[in-house]
Order: structure tokens, then sequence, then C-alpha cells
């Protein structure tokens, strides 16, 4: 028979310790205090910070729009069509050709930013402002240097704005014309490079069409034809090649 002393003393049992667990004191909770800016040095460097955090943000697009990425990348999807490749070379690698290419070409711009710019800068010898204006110039020049007159014009009369010399105009009317010129120069270079391989195109079409094969594709053919084609003129020599002097 089940002694009720001992069930009793069990259930006073687990309620006290049931108490005593509710009961026992939790740890103080960190408190979290926000401090307001003790003065225009602690909003200066906030500000800095915020501004920081969006140039990072928008690094892409100031790597893709402001240097030889575009015209790097779209000549080489250019050169992958007219070839008849449509994953050959894949994406990754058409995309990392061209920032290698990119980083080679755009290495005298980073080496003068970093030298008069970033390093005065972060030995303090020079204000956020200079460092700026420091950063900015070179890049300017260098989008400058490729950008069409007639393309640089445009922007300037769309803005309405008048300007004593080059050096004048402000960034935002810099970096379209730069962009619109960039794909401009790319498409001819496109152009260029689609005449062999059309040639080519054409002659097989021609042959298998008096052979009486209508049922052959023309491309299956001639892709071997523009594939040693390409090989025998060391293309990718010398496409790498005219890109990299396009931009001296």
């Amino acid at each position: 028979m089940i002694n009720m002393k001992k069930i009793s003393g069990a259930v006073l049992l687990l309620t006290l310790l049931t108490e005593v667990a509710y009961a026992a004191p939790s740890s103080a909770s960190p408190l979290i205090t926000i401090n307001a800016p003790s003065g225009p040095n602690d909003i200066a460097s906030s500000i800095q910070i915020v501004l920081l955090l969006t140039v990072l943000t928008l690094a892409p697009s100031i790597l893709i729009m402001m240097t030889s990425f575009t015209r790097i990348i779209v000549v080489l999807s250019f050169l992958r069509n007219a070839l008849g490749l449509q994953q050959m070379p894949p994406n990754q690698v058409l995309i990392g050709l061209s920032l290698f290419l990119t980083f080679f070409i755009m290495a005298p711009v980073g080496a003068q930013i970093n030298n008069d710019s970033i390093q005065p800068y972060m030995q303090g010898k020079i204000t956020p402002q200079v460092a700026y204006v420091k950063a900015r110039d070179p890049l300017k020049n260098f989008m400058l240097k490729q950008t069409r007159k007639n393309d640089l014009n445009l922007f300037i009369n769309l803005a309405k704005i008048k300007v004593k010399s080059v050096n004048d105009v402000p960034l935002r009317v810099v970096i379209p014309s730069f962009i619109i010129s960039e794909l401009k120069t790319a498409f001819e270079i496109g152009f260029i490079i689609y005449i062999p391989f059309l040639i080519i195109d054409m002659v097989v079409a021609s042959v298998l069409m008096s052979m009486g094969m209508f049922m052959l594709p023309p491309v299956l053919i001639s892709l071997p034809f523009k594939l040693l084609l390409f090989i025998l003129v060391d293309g990718w020599n010398i496409l790498a090649k005219s890109l990299v002097i396009g931009f001296r």
C-alpha cells in the first residue's frame, strides 16, 4: 500500500524547490547607454564613418563605371558571341579577366591616389576635404583622356553649365560622358572583331549550299575554323595588348 506520508513529503519538497528556483535573484542585465555627441568632433567622426560606409557600398559601381572595366567586359562579350560560343569562356572567367586587366591598367592611377591622398590622410597631414580632391583629380583626368569631346559637350549642355576649361567640368558630368564614350569604343572594337569570323561563316554557308547540305547548320561547321583562326593569330595576346594600349 502506498505510504501517503512519503507522497506528501515529496510534494512538499518539490513545491519548496520550485519556489526557491523562482525566487532566486537573477543576474542584473547589462545596461546599454547611448551617449549623445559631446562636441563637433564627435559629430564629424560619425559623419566620416557614414561616408566611409557609403563609399564601400558604392565601391562595385565605382569600379565598374569609373575605370576601364566597362570597355573590357563588353569587348570580351563581343568576342565570345563572334566565336559562336554561348558559355565558353564562362561568365566568371570573363569577369575575372576583366577585373585583373582593370587592376593592371588602373595601377598608376591607384598608386597616385595612394601616395597623394590616402597615405597623407592616414598620417594626419591633410584634411578629408583635401584628401578627396587629391583622390578625385587622378581618376577624373583618366576619364577625361578617354572621353570623346562630343559626349562631354552633350552632358555639359544638358547640365546647362559653363566651364572655362576641361579641368573645371564637374565629376557628375564627366562620369556619364566617360561611360557612353567607353560603350561606343567597345562597340567599335566589337565590330572589328566580328568581321573575320563573319567572313568564315559566309564562306562555310556558301560551301554547304553549293554541296546541297541545307540541313547542316553552318555555325556547327564554322566553329572549329573560327577557333583555329583565333588560336593561330594568338588572339588573346593581341586582344589584351590592344585593350591595355588603348588606355595609354
